[in-house]
């Protein structure tokens, strides 16, 4: 079945590259509605962003969404990823500012926000995505693909020349509390180097080593380390699952990324809905054993605590 919030969740924090504080308020939402975003400090235009993959505008350091109005919402992936891990189909997000909070850099405290709240069942059947053939894309070195498979599964590998990151490879099934228990608390990471970069070009101005891993050659500059050994590929999962989420309905197949980002799972889901004959919709009335599942009674004691 389709499901949504059982109540209103309210968060504030402030945007990392543009260092705005913003509030945002995620409400339930009708069946078949999907995820939207209401931009409240906006008027005259329309004020409504869709969360799709046709909606996206920008993905250089961030995913971006915007309007025909040119109203646009920014860092918008790990707020999806918690959303998609959780299993909620069907939100309305208000905001009030242009950039989702990055809150520590992870999709925990959105997951923890939304677990408290509660999700409830709909009462019409949930629509999926069925890859029936592989599809592929490839760009300066990077690669993307969706291959046919039973569940959702991630399969993600990194290179980085930094020798705390180095090569990293990890593969999962998400279809079930995987994400809540293994990846929301994972967060996102940069180079030193390329934060004052960016900062001299006026963006990362919310950044800090409270909502970033930040590393310098072989060394994490954080004072608690990190939260998981391979925590960078682990975020790299995170982000691959909120980005698919802009799918508008959960994907049931095998995502394979190589060295990949925003770009390359944008790139991937235009590429998936050019090819009618690789995918198809499949209603399902249980999702459990094929996409995230959250079962309030069973995984609430488990996911509240992630990330603490």
């Amino acid at each position: 079945m389709q499901r949504t919030l059982a109540k209103a969740v309210v968060m504030t924090g402030i945007g990392v590259h543009q260092g705005e504080t913003a509030r945002i308020r995620i409400l339930p939402a009708p069946c078949d509605y999907g995820v939207r975003f209401m931009r409240t400090d906006v008027i005259g235009v329309d004020q409504m962003v869709e969360a799709r993959f046709d909606a996206v505008v920008d993905t250089a350091l961030c995913t971006r969404i915007g309007n025909d109005d040119g109203v646009s919402v920014s860092t918008i992936e790990h707020l999806m990823a918690a959303l998609a891990g959780c299993g909620v189909d069907n939100a309305l997000i208000e905001m009030s500012g242009p950039e989702v909070p990055i809150m520590d850099g992870s999709a925990a405290p959105f997951v923890r926000s939304i677990l408290n709240a509660g999700i409830i069942d709909q009462d019409e059947p949930l629509r999926v995505i069925r890859i029936l053939k592989t599809v592929r894309v490839e760009h300066d070195g990077r690669v993307a693909e969706l291959h046919p498979a039973e569940a959702l599964e991630i399969d993600f590998r990194i290179d980085f020349e930094d020798e705390i990151i180095g090569t990293q490879h990890r593969v999962d099934c998400f279809a079930g509390t995987e994400f809540l228990a293994d990846y929301a608390d994972s967060r996102t990471f940069g180079r030193l180097e390329d934060i004052e970069k960016l900062r001299a070009l006026g963006f990362a101005r919310g950044g800090s080593l409270e909502n970033a891993v930040v590393v310098d050659g072989a060394k994490v500059l954080n004072p608690g380390g990190l939260r998981h050994r391979d925590e960078f590929v682990r975020h790299k999962m995170l982000d691959a699952l909120g980005d698919m989420a802009l799918a508008g309905a959960p994907i049931v197949g095998r995502y394979c990324g190589i060295r990949a980002g925003h770009d390359m799972t944008n790139r991937l889901l235009h590429a998936l809905f050019a090819a009618p004959d690789a995918w198809c919709y499949e209603e399902i009335s249980d999702r459990s054993g094929m996409v995230p599942d959250y079962a309030a009674s069973v995984a609430a004691p488990m996911a509240v605590a992630v990330g603490a």
